[in-house]
């Protein structure tokens, strides 16, 4: 019977499937199998037996071995890990024993640890604030003895620790601590400079002072921390404890070899980059890598806290800057692979044109023809071969696929040591790849780049990581992918191609209104933006290209050009141009949108109607609404401008009349002058009367017509 105890989530049992999937028949656990050596009772180890690395940056570990009657197994574990510990150790006891308890260090705050003893040393105190802690404690105290009279030692109870400014010198004083206590002839004054010891004389605040002091030791030891495993049964018992901790993600690295033979295909090989960066050196571990993302974070669960306040951290990737291709969302071009293509080898031509000088030059230094000739040979040959990666390098992994993720399980128990790295080969496959030319004006505004269309033919999931090109058994540049599902094709690119040449040229944007509608006083139109490019190529090498042209996906354009794109991407459309060698060819492309706008007529002038009149694409209703609506809102303004008129006749008159209070107030009633100012002012108060009445007839018509422009503009809805 097996009884297992589970200290992690339900999510870990996807874990525990793993490792039924991943155990080997040589597993100690399996029955039939030969045992490890038997430990002393009450005493075992369990070193690491199998490490499940995954991509997103932690690992799944677990440990096996024997036990024997009830046994304890310690280990330590990096203070950082405990949370992971906590959050997904699984212990199974194989044989009907059973798991009693799991202990571990403690980690309660420091500060709040030392404010629980009877003196609180947090805070790093001096020795004037220990002593005022211990108000009323009996202490024995020794003095600095300044002479043969004053007493060595004085023991008393603590009254407490004052500062007095006691006067040093004519001009100067100066604060001095004193500690003050009840002795057996009275009250005692000590300065704490002249206390060279203090004991403590209650058993029990001595003993609460040192472990305050050994709580301070312990919490300098924060880089690891103990876990005890109790096991309890009868006889000998094979034991597995599995969990997940953080780990380094594992990484890959690939090579690939583009044949110079016309029947030759591309070969890839992939590396696995592994770290052990654990305190313990893994031997003869059985090893997997999974390449999918299970989502995993980290949680507070070591620290006791006193506030709940859990701390969750969601983990974050960097972008990297070497350019990589998104796969195509629609297209699926047909292009010839660099299995097929015929390569020329043109350092090799080169050579065979420079055989005839060589052969002067050599004949110039007195060495023998026959020698020069077979050095050429031997050079060509070299030139014309194939790096393989075949020879001194062989796959060690088998790789297949484990629900929604895929793993490389290692063919053979992986040894290495704590803090080192090892490379383990993953991927030795024929692959297709096309060679192709990529211009993308935002990565390389002159020059295309040289690369591949890849398709991943091995039936694995590749990893995303860096590709090393070789050009038969040259250098040829790097490449970066990002992760590739089986029979998926991406491109990649390893140089510039200097032989290649785009140009981009952009027109002005043209904008042109298409519709013109009225919807309750509103007027919306549509207007049609364009925007032209035109791509222009040459081919400068004596090599035919294929060139992708990478054009701005944006799903609010509609693109329109006589060539359909090969295929599009989530950014991007691929536009495919073949160029022949030395010749030119251009590719012209129009982006269009529709952008709708809207104008509140009611506050729209004169202008802007006549403007949407002009307009080829108005309709004839929309025209004669435009004409009424014109019309309707010419006669507001006629009686706005009219008001206006007579309101600045009333502002005049009314200024005059002011003045004409002023000269009354300084003439006598007698003077000729007096009368005929009193008969204007009089005049022009009937004048005011006259003016405020039909100012008050105008703003009545204004209204009304305003409100027949207004009424007739929210009953229209045309176009």
């Amino acid at each position: 019977m097996r009884r297992t105890l589970w200290l992690a989530p339900p999510a870990v049992a996807v874990l525990v499937a793993v490792l039924v999937v991943l155990k080997p028949s040589s597993s100690p656990a399996d029955p039939g199998q030969p045992e490890p050596a038997a430990k002393a009772a009450g005493t075992a180890q369990l070193p690491v037996a199998q490490a499940i690395l995954y991509s997103s940056g932690v690992g799944y570990f677990q440990r096996e071995g024997s036990v024997e009657g009830n046994t304890r197994i310690d280990l330590t574990f990096p203070v950082q890990d405990i949370n992971d510990l906590l959050k997904s150790m699984v212990l199974q006891d194989l044989n009907g024993g059973v798991i009693s308890a799991v202990s571990y260090d403690s980690q309660a705050p420091i500060e709040k640890t030392l404010q629980s003893f009877a003196i609180n040393l947090t805070g790093n105190p001096g020795f004037g604030a220990v002593l005022g802690q211990a108000r009323g404690e009996k202490v024995e105290v020794t003095l600095q003895q300044g002479n043969a009279a004053q007493p060595g030692n004085v023991t008393g109870t603590i009254i407490g620790v004052e500062k007095q400014r006691q006067q040093v010198g004519k001009d100067s004083a100066v604060d001095v601590e004193l500690l003050n206590l009840w002795c057996a002839e009275g009250m005692r004054s000590a300065k704490l400079t002249d206390v060279q010891r203090v004991r403590f004389l209650n058993p029990v605040l001595d003993s609460e002072f040192k472990r305050a002091l050994e709580t301070l030791a312990l919490s300098h030891d924060t880089q690891k921390k103990a876990v005890s495993l109790s096991f309890n049964g009868e006889g000998k018992r094979e034991v597995r404890v599995s969990y997940v901790v953080e780990n380094p993600i594992w990484k890959t690295s690939y090579r690939l070899v583009l044949p110079n033979k016309k029947d030759g295909k591309p070969m890839l090989q992939g590396w696995a980059i592994v770290d052990n960066s654990s305190e313990e050196d893994w031997k003869d571990v059985r090893m997997a890598l999974l390449s999918g993302r299970p989502i995993s974070f980290q949680m507070d669960l070591y620290q006791p806290l006193y506030v709940p306040r859990p701390v969750v951290e969601p983990e974050l990737f960097a972008s990297l800057r070497p350019p990589t291709y998104q796969g195509a969302m629609t297209g699926k071009p047909q292009t010839e692979t660099a299995g097929t293509a015929t390569y020329r080898v043109k350092r090799m031509e080169e050579k065979l044109k420079e055989s005839k000088s060589a052969n002067g030059e050599a004949e110039r230094l007195g060495i023998p023809p026959s020698v020069t000739a077979g050095f050429m040979l031997e050079a060509e040959q070299r030139l014309a071969q194939d790096l393989d990666l075949t020879k001194g390098g062989a796959s060690a992994a088998t790789a297949s696929e484990l629900g929604d993720f895929f793993q490389y399980v290692i063919d053979h128990p992986v040894s290495l040591p704590r803090h080192k790295s090892a490379m383990l080969p993953i991927v030795q496959k024929e692959v297709e790849a096309a060679r192709v030319s990529i211009y993308n004006e935002r990565t390389q505004a002159k020059h295309p780049l040289l690369g591949l269309r890849f398709k991943n033919t091995t039936g694995m999931h590749l990893m995303q990581g860096p590709i090393t090109v070789f050009e038969g058994s040259s250098y040829a540049g790097d490449a970066r992918i990002l992760d590739i599902t089986p029979k998926d094709e991406r491109l990649i690119s390893y140089a510039i191609d200097l032989g290649t040449e785009v140009e981009p040229v952009a027109k002005s944007q043209s904008d042109r209104i298409t519709k013109v509608k009225i919807n309750k006083g509103i007027l919306n139109q549509t207007t049609k933006v364009r925007q032209e490019k035109t791509y222009n190529l040459k081919n400068r090498s004596e090599h035919d290209r294929v060139v992708l042209i990478e054009h701005p996906f944006r799903p609010d354009f509609v693109l329109l050009s006589k060539d359909k794109p090969a295929e599009r991407t989530r950014d991007v459309y691929r536009f495919e141009v073949k160029l022949p060698a030395g010749q030119t060819a251009s590719t012209e492309l129009a982006d269009e949108k529709d952008v709708h706008t809207s104008i509140a007529l009611t506050n729209s002038d004169d202008n802007t109607m006549r403007f949407f009149l002009s307009q080829r694409v108005v309709s004839g209703a929309v025209e004669d609404a435009l004409t009424k609506a014109i019309e309707l809102k010419g006669k507001v303004s006629d009686t706005s401008r009219e008001i206006a008129q007579l309101q600045k006749q009333l502002k005049d008159i009314t200024d005059d009349q002011a003045r004409l209070r002023a000269n009354l107030k300084e003439m006598p009633a007698t003077a000729e002058a007096y009368k005929r100012y009193l008969k204007k002012f009089d005049d022009q108060e009937t004048q005011i009367e006259d003016f405020q009445k039909k100012i008050k007839v105008l703003q009545d018509t204004e209204f009304r017509q305003r409100k027949a422009f207004e009424d007739y503009l929210a009953a229209l809805d045309i176009e």
